[in-house]
């Protein structure tokens, strides 16, 4: 079973999502252009991409990624830009960033989410690591994403670049929570790869 827009506005107003936008949102009253919808849909959630920080991997001769000893200086951090579109960071082509979502999430016991991409985002070669959120998971969202295309895209902050979607279940015996998660109380920044 997945969570409608009713249910999902019923637990947004208890706190799941914050903040909430109960509906989908393309043209706002207070821009003169439309924007990468964002805000309840018809079964999902439609997670919006902060300015406040993307950061971009570079190769850096004799270097190797490994996750149990992340080296930060693989790591670039990217200029927000702007224009008469919106505002958004520039994702070089056939490279990988991170960025983090607006809203936080508070996600009940007897609740998984996934996060897809948008295929706003997939039709230009941006890809969207499909993500879980784990029943008891609290935080902004660290998002990851690869363009695989062989132009730089825009990905745009303050619209939408993921949509979650709300899996309900039977209370699990141990929550993300209750085990005190590695990746509990993300703030809005980008968290890096932890063991």
């Amino acid at each position: 079973m997945l969570l409608n827009d009713r249910q999902i506005a019923e637990l947004a107003q208890k706190g799941m999502i914050t903040p909430y936008t109960p509906s989908l949102i393309r043209k706002p009253d207070n821009l003169p252009y439309n924007v990468i919808s964002y805000g309840q849909s018809s079964y999902g959630y439609d997670i919006r991409l902060s300015p406040v920080e993307f950061l971009i991997f570079r190769h850096i001769p004799g270097t190797v990624m490994d996750p149990k000893n992340f080296n930060k200086n693989n790591l670039e951090s990217i200029q927000l830009h702007h224009d008469s579109c919106g505002s958004y960071f520039i994702l070089p082509h056939h490279s990988y960033g991170l960025g983090v979502a607006l809203e936080r999430l508070k996600i009940p016991p007897y609740i998984t989410c996934l996060f897809l991409g948008k295929s706003t985002y997939a039709r230009l070669g941006v890809i969207a690591n499909l993500t879980p959120g784990e029943a008891g998971w609290e935080g902004n969202l660290t998002l990851e994403f690869s363009n695989s295309s062989g132009a730089d895209c825009r990905v745009y902050v303050n619209e939408g670049i993921v949509q979650a979607l709300f899996f309900p279940g039977e209370p699990c015996g141990v929550s993300y929570s209750d085990r005190s998660g590695k990746y509990q109380n993300q703030d809005e920044k980008v968290t890096l790869a932890i063991v």
